[in-house]
C-alpha cells in the first residue's frame, strides 16, 4: 500500500522526486516504530494512540516541532489516501493535531549587500566567472527555486518578450519578466558557451559542460554571499526570500509577488509582508511626533 501511495504522489499528484522520497522515509520510520513498539504490521490495527506514541517518541528524540509536523502531515495524507481507496475503515489521524511552532521569518540579504555583490564584485571574464554571475543574477532577479534554476533550458529564454519560462512544482509553468541587463547577460553568456564549444539544452552548465547539480549551486551561492553578508543562512532559497522581500519593500502588489514566486496560496507569500511592516514601523518610530 505504501508503494501504491508513493506512485500516486509521483504520477497523479506530480510531486517531485525529493518530496516523494521524503514521504517514503517518513512512512518507513512510522512502520519501524509500529513493529518495534507495538508489534503491529497491519495498517488497519493502527489507532490514534499509536500515532500519538510515535509523535512523543520523535519529540523525545529531539526533533523540532516543525519536523514532527511534517511527519504528521505525511501520515494524514497517507491515511486519507487509504480511506478513499477503502483499504481501511477509519482514519486514525483525525484526532491528531499539529504541534505549535514558532514562525520563522525568512532570512534575506540587505539591498546594499546584494548591490555590492552584483554591481561591485569583479567576476572573472572567463566562462566560470560569467556563469557564476548569471547564476546569482537569475536567482535574485527572478526568485526561482534551486530546482527551477537547475532545469532552465536555453529555449526557456524569450529575448523578444524579455521573459523566461519556468517549470515549477508539480510541473506547473509560469512566465517571469526579466530586465534588459539580465537579457544582455544571458545573451553574452550564451555566446561565450558557443565559443567554448559547449552543447546541450540546459542554460547553466558546470565548468566541464555538464548539467548543474544542487550542491554545485549551493556552494556557489554560499561562496559569494559570504563575501557580502554576515547572515548565518547563505543558500539559493535566501536569494528567493531576498527577491520577494525587496519587491514588497518597494511596494509591489502581494498577488503579483505570489504569481512570480509560483505560490498556489497567498498565505505562503504573506510571510514576506512581516519585513515590510517592520520597515514601516521603523519609519513611523523615527518620524512621527507621537511615536
Amino acid at each position: 500500500m505504501v508503494e501504491t501511495f508513493l506512485k500516486y504522489l509521483s504520477f497523479e499528484k506530480r510531486y517531485s522526486h525529493h518530496t516523494v522520497e521524503a514521504y517514503g522515509k517518513d512512512l518507513q520510520q512510522f512502520s519501524d516504530f509500529l513493529a518495534t513498539e507495538f508489534e503491529i504490521t497491519d495498517l488497519e490495527e493502527v489507532r490514534h494512540t499509536h500515532i500519538r506514541g510515535f509523535v512523543v517518541s520523535m519529540m523525545d528524540a529531539g526533533l523540532s516541532p516543525k519536523s514532527v509536523n511534517r511527519k504528521i502531515a505525511t501520515l494524514k495524507s497517507f491515511y486519507k489516501f487509504l480511506l478513499a481507496r477503502e483499504y481501511v475503515d477509519l482514519n486514525p489521524t483525525n484526532q491528531i493535531k499539529p504541534l505549535k511552532t514558532e514562525k520563522d521569518l525568512p532570512s534575506f540579504v540587505k539591498e546594499e549587500e546584494i548591490t555590492n555583490l552584483l554591481d561591485q564584485v569583479e567576476f572573472p571574464s572567463d566562462f566560470p566567472g560569467q556563469r557564476d554571475r548569471l547564476l546569482l543574477e537569475l536567482l535574485y532577479s527572478t526568485g526561482i527555486r534551486l530546482a527551477e534554476l537547475q532545469g532552465l533550458k536555453e529555449t526557456d529564454v524569450n529575448f523578444y518578450e524579455k521573459t523566461i519560462l519556468v517549470l515549477g512544482k508539480r510541473n506547473k509553468e509560469r512566465i517571469i519578466p526579466i530586465g534588459n541587463s539580465l537579457v544582455k547577460l544571458i545573451d553574452d553568456y550564451q555566446n561565450l558557451k558557443k565559443e567554448m564549444g559547449m552543447t546541450g539544452t540546459r542554460l547553466l552548465l558546470t565548468d566541464s559542460g555538464d548539467t548543474l547539480y544542487p550542491m554545485f549551486i549551493y556552494r556557489k551561492v554560499k561562496k559569494y554571499l559570504t563575501a557580502v553578508t554576515t547572515l548565518s543562512k547563505k543558500s539559493p532559497h535566501v536569494m528567493r526570500h531576498t527577491f520577494a522581500t525587496h519587491l514588497l519593500n518597494k511596494g509591489a502588489d502581494l498577488n503579483a509577488v505570489k504569481d512570480l514566486l509560483g505560490h498556489t496560496s497567498l498565505a505562503a507569500t504573506q510571510v514576506y509582508t512581516h519585513n515590510s511592516i517592520e520597515k514601516l514601523k521603523a519609519a513611523f518610530d523615527q518620524a512621527h511626533p507621537k511615536a
